[in-house]
């Protein structure tokens, strides 16, 4: 495995892959080695400087977009966590910024297995084009222009928050801002720019709601307010053709909806809403209150609303708790059996190796979100090359959740456990030691997500099993009754407790000796229980 580019101070970025790459720079996500955290990095390109000149001013351009962004302040817009902007070496700036995991508005519109756009639920599109102009009305009172406003800028998160990003070429208004861009320059994408951005004529907030108009045209009509093949040919229309209504094109779409848009897409931006909050306003009747249930979604294009974040929980459910997720059932046994090949060609199990020592150090250093995300790239890789059954994909599977679990991810670890452990009974039999093993961590996972119950039955049945193979005196029975103990007793289920512990401590004492740190654990909790309820320590 090649060694991931650091950067900072000590190195504390590491650089994973890169996501995008831009005119100007390119976006890579990494790890900030002192928070265990995925980040986005944003750096300049080296090769698109050819001259002093532009060099200078992409500089300048880059060290802008960090203090916009950062000066917006909301949750609309990803962190900036950090910036390094010494103009001296292009090597030395970037942006540190939040990864937001979520999916783009476009491959929502584009997302149909045929590759048509889709319309978007009333409900939906209101939803995204609201929180779009709570960005704007930000943005606005700095006061600054994103310009390049559209469906590709925005993401919505797994929460359904609505991010816009990308304000690099964002323009602050302020009279005594020097303008970056050279006279004549036209900054934007052809088709969501309005008249004045084509005309060369001030650029001013109203230019941004011209674009929002677009998007929520787009996200109703489940086409573009224009299309052609050319800049030309958008200049033209966007400057000269009158929008189509989108109830001409989507007959369910409310009235003042389509006015809404149409006022939007005013040639003349006097002729658009006063602002960002005046749009939201009109939006608001459209969106859904509070409580309320999530209408059913179904994308006429054919694409899978499953993996789309709804972008109306927020409104349906304003800061709402986390969601505790359900375990996910473990997918079914394929009815053909999975090729796999007779040896690891030595490059894979390189990387396997590497896998196993890289993410062992990153835990060992606390770092274990990280660890983890090493283990799954090579989990992807193998389970490829190998098939998912693979034992020795299992085996980075049962790393990776092991990663999780030392580091307080029960959450993301059980549904792991669990998979690991029914996929383990159906291929070597639920007596097995990997089943029985990642049913135990299993039941660790939930006893630490507060499901005592399930942790108590799991627990027990595992033990059941182990007693009756192993007996009651082997190591994994020894520490299946303490952890049941232990759960019991943090349950204040006292007598139940102290009869599972009583006798794990005579049987500890002839196992391990009554001086055994492990044996005077168990002596001191029955102390405690022995002491009459609510009583202070003697």
């Amino acid at each position: 495995m090649a060694q991931a580019r650091r950067i900072g101070e000590q190195g504390r970025y590491e650089l994973i892959e890169e996501i995008e790459s831009g005119g100007m720079g390119t976006v890579w996500r990494g790890y900030d080695a002192v928070l265990d955290r995925e980040i986005a990095v944003k750096l300049i390109r080296p090769d698109v400087v050819a001259t002093p000149a532009q060099a200078e001013e992409f500089a300048r351009r880059f060290e802008r977009e960090a203090r916009v962004t950062a000066r917006i302040g909301h949750h609309g817009v990803p962190q900036v966590f950090d910036a390094v902007l010494e103009e001296a070496s292009f090597d030395r700036l970037y942006l540190v910024m939040e990864y937001v995991r979520g999916v783009s508005l476009r491959k929502v519109l584009t997302g149909a297995a045929d590759g048509e756009t889709t319309q978007l639920p009333v409900g939906w599109a209101a939803s995204i084009a609201a929180q779009i102009c709570t960005v704007l009305s930000y943005a606005h009172a700095l006061p600054v222009v994103h310009r390049d406003l559209k469906p590709d800028n925005v993401l919505i998160a797994a929460d359904g928050t609505v991010k816009v990003l990308d304000f690099g070429i964002a323009k602050l208004l302020g009279a005594n801002v020097t303008p970056l861009t050279a006279v004549g320059e036209r900054i934007g994408t052809s088709q969501y720019m309005a008249p004045e951005q084509f005309d060369n004529a001030q650029i001013t907030p109203l230019s941004d709601l011209y674009a929002l108009g677009c998007t929520l045209h787009e996200l109703l009509a489940g086409e573009p307010v224009f299309s052609g093949d050319s800049d030309y040919q958008f200049l033209h229309q966007h400057m000269n053709v009158p929008p189509k209504p989108l109830r001409a094109l989507r007959p369910d779409v409310p009235e003042d909806l389509e006015a809404l848009t149409l006022d939007l897409l005013a040639k003349v931006p006097e002729q658009r809403p006063a602002d960002a909050y005046a749009v939201y306003e009109r939006l608001s009747p459209h969106l859904p209150q509070p409580g309320s249930a999530a209408d059913p979604v179904v994308f006429t294009g054919g694409g899978s609303p499953s993996e789309v974040p709804d972008p109306t929980v927020i409104y349906r459910q304003p800061n709402a708790p986390l969601r505790q997720t359900k375990v996910p059932a473990p997918a079914p046994q394929p009815v053909a059996p999975v090729p796999v090949p007779a040896r690891v060609d030595t490059a894979l199990r390189d990387a396997i190796r590497d896998a196993y020592s890289r993410s062992a150090d990153l835990a060992e250093s606390g770092r274990y979100a990280q660890a983890a995300d090493v283990l799954k790239a090579a989990i992807t890789a193998a389970a490829t090359a190998l098939g998912a059954h693979n034992p020795r994909v299992l085996g980075l599977q049962r790393q990776r959740a092991a990663v999780l679990m030392a580091g307080e991810d029960f959450r993301r670890a059980l549904p792991e456990f669990d998979a690991l452990a029914a996929v383990y009974a159906r291929t070597a039999g639920p007596s097995s030691n990997g089943a029985l093993e990642c049913r135990r961590h299993a039941a660790h996972c939930r006893a630490n997500l507060g499901m005592a119950t399930a942790a108590l039955r799991e627990f027990q049945d595992v033990l059941d099993v182990v007693s009756g193979t192993d007996g009651d005196a082997s190591e994994t029975a020894l520490d299946l009754r303490r952890s049941i103990g232990v759960l019991l007793f943090s349950e204040g289920r006292r007598s139940e407790a102290e009869g599972v512990l009583d006798t794990l401590h005579e049987d500890m004492c002839v196992l391990l000796g009554e001086d055994h740190e492990e044996t005077i654990e168990i002596a001191d909790l029955l102390a405690r229980l022995h002491r009459p309820e609510g009583s202070g320590p003697s």
